[in-house]
């Protein structure tokens, strides 16, 4: 993750911390009221602690196992720490633990919750993980709300060793995946409430070589962060082959001929909100050379690792007729 480019929300900026962050960093969280309610910090705070963790940190963002962000934006000097916020990857598990402190004389401003959100909905869809995982002592009324606020849920309880009180303390768990957080979706996603039916055409793009096209939905997105078929909702009026030609144009930048469609299979799905219906095309010839036009990343897959690839509920079904299909 070298050259990580900062997270940016209305007022705060997330950025690798720096060795000229130090001292700043030190003044914050040798604080009594701060350090009590972090499991590996110390107290007193020694001030060479805080180049030693710094500069762990970088090697951690280098090797893509960890990222811990310096919360700037909200002080006299925009670019001065006033926090932090962390997430630490288990690959393996397909998780992220998520952190964060803030110093004290920031407090109450709404600097964690909007920090905890950006970093939270940056991860879930960058990121090779499916949840987020966070803790905080039981006594935390703040940060228990914080977490709260930006949709984690309570998974249960544990004991967890705070360096500064020196003993056990109980925590709380938490957990959160793509659904539970909430989003800055656009108008064309799939948003209705009352469990409306939403129509939604979908195709797999099939090249020379046999492989099939994905998409990763981007931040911002309901689902931030699974890969799907290219497509999109009905317009008013439109049919399923006029919405994908309009869909494949505006997303990737190609040109697709009805002619050049052909319906395979439906999926019919109950999400919380809403039930889809989405027919699927498949389409081997178009004009010009697909490209993520709205920040999605894509990938070329071939048939059999389709399933590797994780995918909204309801493209799931699809993935094995059209493996067995190709």
């Amino acid at each position: 993750m070298s050259g990580f480019a900062p997270l940016t929300t209305e007022r705060l900026r997330l950025r690798p911390l720096r060795a000229q962050d130090a001292p700043t960093l030190h003044s914050l969280v040798n604080d009594w009221e701060v350090a009590r309610n972090l499991e590996h910090v110390p107290f007193p705070y020694a001030r060479e602690l805080a180049d030693d963790w710094i500069g762990q940190t970088a090697r951690l963002l280098a090797a893509g196992s960890a990222m811990h962000l310096a919360i700037t934006g909200i002080a006299a000097d925009p670019d001065q720490l006033v926090g932090v916020v962390g997430l630490t990857i288990d690959a393996a598990r397909r998780q992220g633990r998520l952190g964060y402190w803030i110093g004290r004389p920031y407090w109450r401003a709404g600097v964690a919750r909007e920090a905890v959100g950006r970093l939270a909905r940056w991860a879930l869809a960058n990121c090779a993980i499916d949840t987020l995982e966070a803790s905080v002592a039981a006594d935390n009324e703040g940060s228990i709300a914080v977490l709260r606020r930006t949709g984690f849920r309570q998974t249960g309880q544990a004991q967890h060793h705070f360096l500064a009180r020196g003993r056990a303390q109980q925590v709380l768990c938490f957990s959160a995946g793509r659904e539970d957080l909430p989003d800055d979706a656009p108008p064309d996603a799939p948003t209705e409430a009352g469990g409306r039916l939403v129509l939604v055409a979908a195709v797999a793009l099939i090249d020379v070589d046999g492989r099939v096209l994905l998409a990763r939905r981007p931040e911002g997105k309901k689902m931030a962060g699974l890969w799907e078929f290219p497509g999109g909702k009905l317009a008013p009026g439109e049919t399923p082959e006029a919405a994908l030609i309009r869909e494949l144009h505006e997303e990737l930048g190609i040109d697709v001929a009805e002619s050049c469609l052909g319906a395979f299979a439906f999926a019919s799905h109950a999400y919380a909100d809403f039930h889809l219906l989405m027919p699927l095309y498949l389409c081997r010839r178009w004009r010009g050379t697909p490209t993520g036009r709205e920040g999605q990343e894509l990938a070329w897959v071939r048939p059999a690792r389709l399933a590797d690839y994780a995918m909204p509920p309801a493209d799931v079904p699809l993935v094995a007729m059209l493996r067995d299909y190709l």
